[in-house]
């Protein structure tokens, strides 16, 4: 999909990109070989055409960073199917709302990850962990799992691109949580947490804090490997999704 993107383009905003495609260009290469686009000046065109020959470079080198810099926050799901094999799907438990953290979860779309508190949360560790990756998924993590990490651990999260699904799962028409939009697009949790909510994380943390009984943690660790492994199906569902309807 980003190959097809125009609003990278400088005052190319969604409806001028349909009618870029409407006039039958279709992606970057076919933009650059036409002389003339309708609505387009010809000092404007060769501005673009160099622009995306850049956008090109940058792809063919891997570098996501560059599109963070140059998409729309709310457009970052573009570039999924591209960096889809270097995507980190992420998702933080913490004490209480905004409270400290006590499980983050990734998920590289193969293996999980976790960094509990006690055991092995460390702020290098997760740094290096981080910037291994070209593309962040959360579910509300712009406004939580993020800034609760930079606070947390007094860092910035490496600044490459971040699909945050909450507003990409608005954008298909699904509102809720986590849980009920996962069940209403048929992803299905572990028997022996698919009835937590966020309020359970927390209290199984504060029963494993009182009473040491490992069973308390063991299923907050499983409550949050279901958060982030379900990311990925909601992921791929939200693009397919978003893809048929702006290109419709």
């Amino acid at each position: 999909m980003i190959r097809k993107s125009f609003v990278i383009l400088e005052g190319i905003g969604l409806q001028k990109e349909k009618n870029i495609w409407r006039n039958g260009i279709n992606d970057w290469d076919s933009f650059i070989a036409n002389k003339k686009i309708n609505g387009i000046s010809e000092l404007r065109k060769g501005y673009f055409d160099r622009q995306l020959v850049r956008a090109k470079k940058e792809l063919k080198e891997n570098n996501s960073r560059f599109f963070a810099n140059v998409l729309p926050s709310s457009e970052t799901w573009r570039l999924y199917d591209e960096f889809r094999d270097e995507c980190l799907f992420l998702d933080i438990e913490t004490s209480n709302f905004y409270g400290n953290i006590t499980v983050i979860g990734m998920f590289d779309g193969n293996e999980t990850k976790q960094m509990v508190r006690g055991f092995n949360l460390d702020k290098n560790t997760l740094k290096k962990e981080l910037e291994r990756y070209k593309i962040l998924v959360t579910f509300n993590g712009k406004s939580f799992d993020v800034p609760v990490i930079n606070r947390f651990f007094s860092m910035i999260v490496p600044q490459i691109p971040h699909i945050d699904l909450r507003h990409v799962c608005r954008k298909v028409g699904l509102t809720g949580g986590l849980k009920l939009i996962e069940k209403i697009v048929g992803i299905k949790r572990a028997f022996e947490v698919e009835n937590l909510e966020s309020e359970d994380a927390i209290y199984l943390w504060g029963r494993w804090q009182k009473t040491g009984d490992r069973r308390y943690l063991e299923m907050l660790a499983k409550y949050n490997e279901e958060d982030t492994i379900n990311l990925k199906p909601l992921m791929e569902h939200c693009y397919r999704k978003m893809e048929e309807k702006i290109l419709v």
